[in-house]
């Protein structure tokens, strides 16, 4: 027999709904106001350096330092107090070089001022693209094999749009979160992408498992009842496993360095976006194409 109902999560479905629509809407306007995503150096090209200042520079009054020494395209990214990362356009095979040359144009210009290099990295234009192009096929590729599985799995259609329109719904969330945040997107978002789409459709294929069970247990029960009953009966489960690797991505957050924030980041957002995603969005996409 069936555990009662302990939250009645349908009800809500419409609320969900509207809530996922304003995310789509807030992606969209982020995407458009700040003229697109922000691309790290690993796709755009470029030289990207970090230095450690001994004390604090606003980014804009940097940025017209850097525009007035002939450095064109200057992206300035605080982090902290202290660090601040500079790209720039230029590509050379020098890098060390490079970035001497922007530490002496910053440090003649403001008298007083010391910078420590802490890392520089450069990637040619043509080499950005390609690394952007076969991210974005290791994505389409991920996808693919997903819906492949889903259809393995389920061999129904309701089912099928369920997950569906849940993977995708993670990924324009994650997406639109970067964009509205200024974020960078590098390969190591990328990464945390398809991790995180792994990681939903599992949360939605156990879901539907249960809710399969019980339709197959109790024949000509309500419907939205049973999805009801499925979803509490996982709950536990879910929220478990979302909590313990929240904690390891969280970790990873304050103690990763910014090497790896944009990554464990990533992570966070689609362990919320995906566990939301699996009770919102899949089983209420489901439910109303079953119904049809």
């Amino acid at each position: 027999m069936f555990e009662y109902t302990r939250i009645d999560f349908l009800k809500y479905r419409y609320v969900a709904a509207i809530f996922s629509c304003a995310l789509l809407v807030a992606g969209i306007a982020g995407y458009v106001y700040h003229g697109g995503f922000t691309y790290s150096v690993d796709f755009s090209g470029g030289t990207q350096v970090l230095f450690k200042f001994n004390k604090t520079i606003g980014s804009e009054q940097l940025k017209n330092s850097l525009a007035h020494a002939g450095w064109g395209d200057v992206v300035i990214r605080e982090l902290g107090d202290a660090d601040v990362v500079i790209r720039v356009k230029e590509f050379t095979s020098d890098v060390a070089g490079l970035a001497q040359k922007i530490k002496s144009d910053i440090e003649s210009d403001f008298p007083g001022t010391m910078l420590t290099l802490q890392e520089a990295n450069a990637v040619g234009p043509a080499a950005g693209e390609m690394l952007f192009m076969n991210s974005l096929f290791a994505i389409l590729f991920g996808l693919l094999l997903m819906l492949l599985y889903i259809a393995a799995r389920f061999w129904s259609f309701s089912y099928g749009m369920g997950a569906i329109v849940a993977i995708l719904h993670d990924a324009v969330a994650i997406l639109a979160f970067f964009a509205c945040a200024r974020l960078e997107v590098s390969p190591n978002v990328i990464c945390a992408i398809l991790a995180m789409l792994g990681y939903s459709i599992n949360d939605t294929i156990i879901v539907f498992a249960r809710i399969r069970e019980n339709v197959a247990k109790e024949k000509g029960k309500n419907i939205e009842t049973i999805v009801n009953e499925s979803i509490n009966q996982t709950l536990r489960r879910t929220l478990i496993t979302s909590f313990a690797t929240a904690l390891s991505a969280g970790a990873l957050y304050l103690f990763g360095g910014e090497a790896l924030h944009t990554l464990s980041l990533s992570f966070l957002i689609g362990i919320i976006i995906g566990t939301y995603s699996s009770i919102y969005v899949a089983s209420p996409v489901m439910l109303a194409l079953r119904r049809k």
